[in-house]
This record gives structure tokens, sequence and C-alpha cells, in this order.
């Protein structure tokens, strides 16, 4: 967990630090692929080997396209990624559409939809409730 932070440069939100040290290191979540590990090298049921969320953290961010302060959660589909922010108050998930901007925008553009928090977003998943409703309200 320390290794991931210092490599992102700030802290992951306590209840996502809590869900990877004491619930799993990825591999669990809304979506079919579920969170990133942490770490690199973990294989899904199907053998493929994803990069871990550090790796697709400093991949998204190499070119700074996205802001520093957003760590991918899981894909949406399609072109659509499931982002937390790190620095703003109870750490909104944004639903960030990659062909939903063009040169000369801020990636901002892009943000479809931004859930009140983390802690409701999850919430939402674990009851099995649908985590698109509250973005779909909002479109």
């Amino acid at each position: 967990m320390e290794d991931a932070e210092r490599t992102v440069g700030l802290h992951l939100p306590e209840l996502l630090r809590r869900l990877y040290t004491e619930v799993a290191n990825g591999g669990f979540g809304p979506d079919a692929r579920g969170f990133a590990c942490l770490t690199d090298g973990n294989r899904d049921p199907e053998g493929i080997v994803w990069p871990s969320a550090v790796r697709i953290y400093q991949r998204s961010h190499k070119s700074g396209v996205l802001p520093a302060s957003w760590f991918e959660l899981t894909p949406g589909g399609c072109t659509m990624y499931w982002y937390v922010s790190l620095t703003d108050p109870d750490n909104p998930v944004l639903l960030y559409d990659s062909d939903g901007w063009d040169d000369g925008q801020q990636p901002e553009d892009g943000v479809t939809h931004v859930t009140s928090s983390l802690r409701r977003w999850l919430w939402t998943w674990a009851e099995g409730g649908n985590i698109w409703d509250e973005v779909l309200r909002r479109s």
C-alpha cells in the first residue's frame, strides 16, 4: 500500500485502503473486471494478466492529460472508466469517457458524471444496486 501511494504521490481514501488491505488486492468490485491490483503479476480467472492500478495510474498521467488526483477504479465499458478523486472532499467517483472531449478542451470535459462519494458508490454496489443509477439520473 505504501509503495503504491508513494508512486502516486497521494494517499488513497481510507475506505479504499481498507478494501485493498482487508478484502483483496484487486479483482473485486463493480463491473466485469473489478478493481485492478495494486501490484503487478496478478491474473484474472481467465488467466489474463492486467496491469496494476499503479501502472494504470502512471500510464494515464504520463502525458499529463488526466489530473494527477484521479485514480482509476475500474473500467466502465468501451471508452469509459471510473476514477476516484484523491483530493476532493468525500472522494467523489468520476465516470470519465475518453471519447467525451476533444483537443483543446480540458480532461474534465470528458467527465460525463460525478457521484457524491466513494463511500456511496461502493455502498450501492455492495448492496447489489446499480452504480450507474446515480450518474444516469444526473444526465
